[in-house]
């Protein structure tokens, strides 16, 4: 993919990865707009990149993302990248009673379905495009779960299944399907103060930036920074082996229960 001249939408796009995002594909010449739930937040990225164009919706609504859809092919009717960043990650103690079904799911609207419902919706601007992208960000825990983090690591590995067939049904379109798999990155996603961050290589994000749009720009599919990749290769080879590893902070939970 060239990395200039494009029409993007990250979603998700107020701090972090989809900022970073932001910021590069910004130098680089294009027209970059970002969507987030909170105003302000907005209004902070507008300022610190002035260029942005910005969009307040959250994509676990299906009515923000039809109205998203119904602004954005009007008013930039050449976009031709959709990111799907937007994501959420919390330690879930699964043995708790207090949190309803309807909270203890969140992360499944927010982390799949709303990147599933974007796809669909703007699947056919995109296919319009004589050079298209679909960018899916998943995690390195998509290979191997961290318990602790229960649901979060089930969307991921959610989407990487996802992306995988819809590069498949894609592969007759000029639009071609992304995966990065980031791995532990220095975001609001990650308490790195944690005792469950120990021994834990914490990538930054302008490096993960950096590696990704090198992958980006090689039509690189699937984008496995630092860790991430690690990851894959030992649940291939030790799998019980490195499922005790990330099982630790699990021990640590319900040990605070006894």
């Amino acid at each position: 993919m060239k990395l200039d001249g494009n029409t993007i939408l990250i979603t998700g796009g107020t701090s972090g990865i989809g900022l970073e995002l932001a910021k590069e594909f910004l130098k680089r010449g294009n027209v970059v707009m970002i969507t987030g739930r909170d105003k302000e937040r907005l209004e902070r990225a507008k300022t610190q990149l002035p260029q942005l164009h910005t969009f307040q919706s959250d994509v676990s609504r299906i009515e923000d993302i039809d109205a998203l859809h119904a602004r954005v092919t009007k008013e930039f009717p050449a976009l031709n990248i959709l990111v799907n960043n937007a994501g959420v990650m919390r330690t879930i103690n699964l043995h708790s009673e207090e949190q309803s079904l309807e909270e203890l799911t969140r992360e499944i609207d927010i982390n799949f379905k709303g990147p599933v419902w974007m796809v669909k919706r703007f699947l056919p601007q995109l296919k319009k495009m004589p050079s298209a992208a679909i960018v899916n960000l998943s995690s390195g825990l998509a290979f191997v779960p961290l318990p602790s983090a229960p649901v979060y690591c089930a969307t991921k590995a959610a989407m990487n299944s996802f992306t995988r067939s819809l590069r498949v049904q894609l592969k007759k379109t000029a639009v071609k399907v992304f995966e990065l798999a980031p791995p532990a990155t220095e975001t609001e996603l990650f308490d790195t103060k944690s005792p469950d961050m120990e021994g834990v290589a914490v990538m930054k994000v302008d490096d993960l930036v950096r590696q990704f749009l090198k992958g980006f720009e090689k039509d690189q599919l699937e984008i496995r920074p630092g860790q991430a990749n690690s990851l894959k290769f030992m649940n291939r080879v030790a799998p019980e082996f490195i499922l005790a590893q990330l099982s630790k902070p699990v021990e640590r939970m319900l040990g605070k229960l006894n």
